[in-house]
């Protein structure tokens, strides 16, 4: 089996990575729900109502996008900080600073090779949607819709690898890597 040491850098990308992700994930939630702009133009058309002013239905749609503009910006800025991260994620291997996530190291268990495996479609999966997103906000016009069609199904790999990577330290932490949580918290501690 092997053993990993969770370096000060690979912990500081680990949780920056980690908190990035469930800050997206509340933007996108809002969006989908509560801040979803057809409930946000009814707010607006019931508070209308009772001061006797109307709006169209394109109007409260569009005012409804300009109030939730701040929060969907925020999404937008941590797609930008995940770009950076993952940036660094990558290159740090090149430099010797952090593991790369090698599959093909014979000495592995199938468990090991499964788990290195899973990882690499991860970051497949996210750099789909960093590069499909930053297209979306930079790129040319006429890539824009395919883009965010492409952009809105990483809701669907996100959520279930963030469960599947959850399940997996509970499991490790309470089968044959006691200890691992702690460690990715604080560092590998001197077990004598």
């Amino acid at each position: 089996m092997e053993t990993s040491k969770y370096t000060g850098i690979y912990r500081a990308i680990h949780w920056a990575i980690a908190i990035s992700f469930l800050l997206l994930l509340v933007t996108i939630f809002l969006r989908l729900t509560w801040m979803n702009k057809i409930n946000v133009a009814e707010i607006i058309q019931n508070y209308l109502k009772d001061t006797d002013q109307t709006l169209s239905q394109d109007q409260l749609v569009v005012l409804a996008k300009k109030i939730r503009k701040p929060m969907w910006d925020w999404h937008i800025y941590l797609g930008y900080v995940l770009v950076g991260l993952f940036s660094i994620r990558f290159i740090l291997p090149l430099t010797g600073r952090m593991r790369f996530q090698n599959p093909m190291v014979k000495k592995l268990t199938p468990k090991e090779k499964f788990q290195k495996w899973l990882y690499i479609q991860f970051y497949v999966c996210v750099a789909v949607s960093l590069i499909t997103g930053m297209i979306i906000e930079l790129g040319p016009e006429d890539l824009k819709k395919t883009m965010e069609e492409i952009h809105i199904l990483s809701i669907y790999y996100l959520v279930p690898y963030i469960v599947i990577h959850l399940a997996g330290v509970l499991i490790a932490e309470f089968t044959d890597r006691k200890g691992i949580i702690s460690d990715m918290i604080s560092g590998p501690s001197n077990k004598i």
